[in-house]
């Protein structure tokens, strides 16, 4: 593997998987990082929303950081894994990583976060999260 290669995580399928694409560049000709933000809400919201089992909105962003550029043509998944459930509260780890060069393939990890949801009922109001099944 060369520096900074990775592989997919084996454990888990992908919450979210799809192409970069030129209309979501910054003016440097890098995906956007807020494309790249709003995905990884979009993946731990759905993890969040299959563990509690019902309605969740975002609360906080823990901790996000960009490891590396992602470009035009990268497939980018996004893996979760729910690192802690509290009374209403689910904390969604995701990690991201870009898929390059199709004819030579090269994976690399370029964003981890850690984002807090909120289980809600038909109201808006907190709700307890319901125990595992």
């Amino acid at each position: 593997m060369n520096d900074g290669e990775s592989r997919l995580p084996q454990d888990r399928q992908p919450e979210l998987r799809l192409m970069a694409m030129p209309a979501d560049t910054n003016p440097a000709g890098d995906i956007f990082g807020g494309w790249i933000m709003a995905h990884v809400d979009l993946a731990g919201g759905v993890a969040a929303i299959r563990r509690s089992r019902g309605r969740v909105a975002t609360v906080a962003v823990n901790s996000f950081q960009f490891r590396q550029p992602v470009s035009v043509g990268d497939v980018v998944s996004f893996f979760t894994r729910i690192a802690k459930v509290g009374r209403t509260s689910i904390t969604v780890d995701v990690e991201v990583y870009a898929e390059r060069n199709p004819s030579h393939p090269i994976i690399v990890k370029v964003t981890e976060a850690s984002l807090t949801y909120v289980a809600l009922d038909g109201q808006g109001a907190k709700r307890e999260v319901p125990p595992v099944v």
